[in-house]
């Protein structure tokens, strides 16, 4: 389920819900969910996905197959912790015979028209409250970290989530489901060894990643990289001249090599950083671009949650000094 969010806006740069400009939007929201109706629709054989997020949408095309049409609300690039649902989007969601979504919180200004449609009866399965809870970081007190998916072994618990929800709707395909999930999962677990391996090659002191907004720390648990942001888990949240200052002066102290970039976040503060470092005396290179929030594009080769990551792996590896030679030993994408 969704989780109930908090009506003030929070200290790390989630936001509430704010009377006035959001209750009037809300209303618009909701008159277009009433004017859908309730009516479950259905593809050919499995229920039609309606997915949120880039990464909700691959795990729930892998396992729904051919049974299930897949559609994406959010294109590839789009950040979904400051999207703002049109009226259009509310009616895509509610003629959905599901929903399924990243979850907590991540869909931020979202949240609130997928609690509503929960309550009415359209399925919304949110992946990240599936999983399990003594595995989850801390945005903030009581405020879940929502970048799962940058972990492989603990989102490989996803596709398990969507099926056990795809299977309850349509029982007829549940055996598929079920068989294609434990596929994907098996997937997921290789490529988040392959991901160790390949970051090994980086020395220890070399291994700290400086990025615009803090989704990786996840990906720094999992494959032991100390991960620092700009921004807080949210990119809601504003970087103040203390947070750059601070981190110019980490890149300096410990000639930290280069700073990263993300696809769906401004790279201004990454590039205030590096003019900071530059001003001290210490070049810090634009290691690359990584994804964060979306996966790739069609026709970018990243477009699955294992080639994203295993290219943020060799991204990374590169630009701290790692063997990317010895690195890229070429997993299963």
């Amino acid at each position: 389920m969704i989780f109930d969010q908090s009506k003030t806006r929070r200290s790390d740069g989630f936001r509430g819900f704010r009377w006035g400009r959001d209750t009037a939007w809300l209303a618009t929201l909701g008159a277009a969910l009433t004017a859908v109706g309730a009516a479950v629709a259905v593809a050919a054989d499995g229920p039609r996905v309606m997915a949120t997020t880039t990464m909700a949408a691959d795990i729930a095309r892998s396992v729904g197959g051919d049974r299930c049409e897949v559609e994406c609300l959010l294109a590839p690039g789009i950040d979904p912790h400051s999207y703002r649902a049109t009226p259009r989007d509310a009616d895509r969601l509610a003629r959905a015979g599901v929903v399924v979504a990243s979850g907590l919180r991540l869909e931020g200004r979202l949240s609130d028209l997928l609690e509503r449609l929960g309550k009415k009866r359209t399925p919304v399965v949110s992946i990240g409250e599936g999983l399990p809870a003594d595995r989850l970081l801390e945005a903030g007190p009581g405020v879940p970290d929502p970048h799962v998916w940058f972990d492989a072994d603990l989102w490989s618990r996803a596709p398990g989530v969507v099926a056990e929800r795809l299977a309850a709707l349509d029982p007829a395909g549940a055996e598929g489901y079920r068989a294609r999930a434990t596929e994907r999962a098996q997937r997921l677990r290789q490529v988040h060894d392959e991901a160790r391996r390949r970051l090994a090659t980086v020395p220890g002191e070399r291994r700290v990643l400086v990025t615009a907004h803090d989704a990786f720390r996840y990906f720094g648990r999992a494959y032991a990289v100390e991960v620092v942001g700009v921004q807080g888990t949210s990119t809601e949240a504003e970087a103040g001249l203390a947070d750059i200052n601070r981190l110019v002066d980490l890149l300096v102290g410990r000639r930290i090599p280069a700073v990263f970039v993300e696809t769906s976040v401004s790279d201004r503060n990454v590039a205030a950083l590096r003019e900071g470092a530059g001003a001290r005396g210490h070049a810090v290179t634009l290691g690359g671009r990584l994804y964060s929030d979306s996966l790739g594009g069609p026709g970018s080769g990243h477009e699955t949650l294992e080639a994203a990551l295993l290219a943020n792996v060799d991204t990374i590896v590169a630009g701290l000094g790692g063997n990317a030679a010895s690195a890229n030993g070429g997993a299963a994408r």
